[in-house]
């Protein structure tokens, strides 16, 4: 294709979503958003379940926009991992789709791992031990009927590019997600499916980013006001798979958190690190983009700072403001309280029964720190441990991999956190650079572009251009906190 290129990027978050248009030339990346709307879990019947049907009409009037305000050459499609849909035989989906914050996976894990061994699971898929990866999903589900009349399983990205196209696939770094994907082999791991008692038939063919998934369907084009040749291209469906193809780095040796609701804290690989020390440390290996690894460890994220706010605002602190509470937080005391921001009684959203900050409260009481009790203490407490896990995993995923680490880069929307940005570049010792803010959607526009002709024939080229578009804040490390010590306070 010669000329601009201009695609619309569907990026979701676990909170909400957002659909942009991209438009790339030789000289730059130029990134509009169309549309935004909420997102979250509902529960029903004491399940929490995701409303793809609603996400799926948002997506589409999202799309819409984009297609009215100019020409559009492509569509692709990012969310969160994990998650997925079942379809039977007739290309219906067998109900809403879980959430991975619901509690039927409770205790699966520890089932999955006294059958299979800890280190032969690691060493056939690299993942890290999380309860809610899609395999232990899929073992909580046997024997229901949905899992037993489905035909397909397609994450979320793979299930609504379905909807758009009719054709069923999954696209590689979505996939290395599952625990059901071996992590040498690039394909799917059909005999741990079977010895798990799973179908293992359901697992679609595997595509890769920058693949063309299918043309729109005449009823998607029509709903579009476009024509059914537009394509819908497989990109880095994983969120931080887009997001790490947008790190704007002019280093190999660089680390980077995508920072968002799950902050993804790691480095980008040739080979994956499979060893025993690698599965003690639980990191992940998952796929990315151009076949590199993504070698990281998931950590809880600006979610709990979020819920908390959402259970201030439910309550007496009606008038908590976000910003008002960073800027008033910089000023509080630092590393008066540390907590172990991955404890798993952090995951459920905050309910009245068991809100976010009473939590938090109670970790800090468990390890003997100083219990923190208004809103900005918390928050304080927030970003000084998520500080402290960001150094703890750098340096680990450094010593595990054998590498050195010049640079951490923050992509997403935790760059706009000055506070948080600084504490990183505090803890970690090493600068910072912060942005671009969108860099999920960056990254699934430039597959997107160089699926469609673009001159962008590797992850260099694309960081250059986004070098090219987008500045970054620096952060130095600096002040005189022991961080180590703070360190030394975690489980």
């Amino acid at each position: 294709m010669t000329g601009p290129i201009r695609v619309a990027a569907v990026d979701l978050g676990a909170t909400s979503g957002r659909v942009m248009s991209g438009r790339v030339t030789a000289r730059g990346i130029e990134l509009e958003e169309h549309h935004r709307f909420p997102n979250g879990a509902v529960r029903v019947g004491g399940s929490l379940h995701w409303d793809v049907l609603g996400i799926y009409r948002e997506m589409l009037a999202g799309i819409r926009k984009v297609a009215e305000t100019g020409p559009l050459h492509g569509i692709g499609i990012d969310s969160w991992a994990i998650d997925y849909g079942l379809i039977d035989r007739d290309g219906q989906l067998l109900g809403n789709p879980f959430s991975h914050r619901d509690s039927r996976t409770d205790g699966v894990a520890e089932k999955v791992v006294d059958e299979v061994g800890a280190r032969e699971l690691y060493a056939r898929t690299g993942i890290q031990q999380l309860p809610f990866n899609t395999l232990y999903q899929l073992v909580a589900a046997r024997g229901t009927v949905a899992l037993d009349a489905a035909e397909t399983l397609l994450l979320l990205p793979d299930l609504l590019g379905y909807w758009l196209t009719g054709v069923v696939g999954a696209e590689r770094t979505n996939a290395s997600t599952t625990q059901l994907y071996g992590a040498r082999s690039g394909e799917w791991d059909v005999d741990l499916a079977r010895r798990l008692g799973l179908p293992a038939e359901v697992l679609p063919a595997l595509r890769d980013p920058g693949a063309v998934v299918g043309r729109l369907r005449p009823e998607a084009a029509d709903t579009l006001g476009v024509g059914s040749e537009v394509p819908v291209i497989s990109v880095g469906s994983h969120d931080t798979a887009s997001a790490v193809v947008a790190v704007p780095t002019e280093t190999p040796r660089f680390a980077y958190i995508s920072s968002g609701t799950w902050s993804l804290v790691g480095l980008e690989l040739e080979e994956p690190v499979l060893t025993e020390e690698a599965r003690v440390a639980d990191f992940t290996n998952e796929g990315g983009v151009d076949g590199t690894v993504r070698f990281l460890k998931n950590v809880m994220g600006l979610w709990v700072l979020s819920e908390c706010l959402r259970s201030w605002s439910e309550r007496r602190y009606r008038d908590v403001e976000l910003q008002r509470l960073l800027a008033d937080a910089a000023e509080f005391e630092p590393l008066r309280t540390v907590v172990d921001i991955n404890d798993p009684r952090l995951l459920g959203p905050s309910t009245a029964a068991d809100p976010m900050p009473e939590r938090v409260a109670t970790l800090a009481a468990e390890r003997g720190e100083t219990v923190p009790h208004s809103p900005v203490a918390i928050t304080r407490c927030i970003l000084d441990s998520l500080a402290v896990a960001y150094r703890r995993h750098v340096r680990t995923a450094a010593e595990l991999a054998g590498v050195d680490v010049d640079v951490v880069h923050v992509v997403g929307g935790g760059t706009r956190n000055a506070t948080l940005c600084q504490l990183t570049a505090d803890a970690c010792g090493v600068p910072v650079l912060a942005g671009p803010a969108e860099a999920a959607a960056i990254g699934n526009v430039l597959v997107q572009a160089r699926a469609l002709g673009a001159d962008l024939p590797d992850l260099a080229a694309m960081r250059a251009l986004v070098r090219a578009s987008y500045d970054v804040v620096r952060y130095e490390p600096g002040g005189d906190l022991d961080w180590a010590a703070a360190e030394a306070r975690l489980p």
